[in-house]
């Protein structure tokens, strides 16, 4: 008995070392060209006028994609309303695509606003919505093909969630369950999970729930009106709040110093405006 004991804990200590040791050797990557604008909800104007300047200005062609709404169906007056919002702060060339069929988000048809288009913003909602329509569809690919040409992607609260490549609070029964039945994003980020409305739903230990589960994911926490800018593997902090940081380290910006930390912790350490983070290498940029 007690040497079984013993082999199941040595077992049990050898795989988990194993796992420990397989996820520090995945890396994530933004896209290797173009731009993704990443907000943690309740976005105000500076994020507007900031896709604006990243797609070329006003004039730029734009695609809304309002599909993870929480109503059932949208009627020809809401996607109007999507629109006018967009128009209202000087976009001139809107066009707002949505379907949740999937054999209509395969044809080449629905797809053609997005060749022609700058820049595409994803709506906020349920982020298995965004999912449930375009992944693994022609419309997954033409988001990657806009990227692939410069285009800039954004999108608020479930539009930032879809954008990551697992699929944080993806349950269809409520948003408070962190793995859900929806577990894949659409990746436009590798390898991490992307929480919203931090710390104004007070979500900032969530992420755990996800990490204990999947220890090679990196964690980003967005609070509201706070976002990040990814272009490359490289992000920049922009907005008025807090990005949570959740990858095994502990940043101290006053002593300039990065801590390595145990299995199993639950620290996270926190980037304001400006500040910049390094995907491929999961270390915070210090000057």
């Amino acid at each position: 008995m007690r040497f079984t004991l013993l082999l199941a804990m040595l077992l049990s200590l050898a795989w988990s070392t194993e796992s420990y040791s397989q996820s520090k050797d995945v890396v994530s990557h933004g896209p290797p060209k173009g731009t993704l604008l990443v907000i943690g909800g309740a976005a105000s104007d500076i994020f507007y006028t900031k896709f604006m300047e990243l797609v070329g200005g006003a004039d730029a062609p734009i695609v809304v994609i309002p599909t993870a709404v929480s109503s059932d169906s949208l009627t020809d007056e809401d996607l109007d309303r999507f629109k006018n919002s967009f128009t209202a702060k000087g976009f001139k060339q809107v066009t707002v695509l949505h379907t949740r069929d999937r054999e209509v988000a395969n044809s080449k048809d629905f797809v053609e606003p997005i060749k022609n288009a700058a820049g595409v913003w994803f709506s906020g909602g349920r982020q298995w919505r965004h999912a449930d329509s375009y992944l693994d569809t022609r419309t997954h690919e033409a988001f990657f093909e806009l990227l692939e040409r410069g285009g800039v992607i954004s999108g608020s609260s479930a539009g930032a969630t879809i954008q990551g490549s697992y699929l944080a609070r993806g349950d269809t029964r409520m948003n408070t369950i962190m793995m859900g039945d929806h577990e894949e994003g659409l990746g436009f980020i590798t390898h991490v999970a992307i929480d919203q409305h931090l710390f104004a739903r007070n979500r900032q230990f969530d992420m755990f729930e996800i990490l204990e589960n999947r220890p090679e994911l990196l964690g980003i926490g967005l609070d509201e009106d706070t976002g990040i800018i990814v272009q490359g593997d490289q992000f920049t902090v922009f907005g008025n709040s807090y990005v949570a940081i959740y990858d095994g380290t502990r940043w101290s910006a006053e002593r300039d110093t990065i801590y390595a930390l145990p299995e199993g912790s639950r620290d996270f350490y926190m980037l304001h405006e400006g500040e910049g983070y390094d995907l491929l290498h999961r270390k915070v940029i210090t000057k």
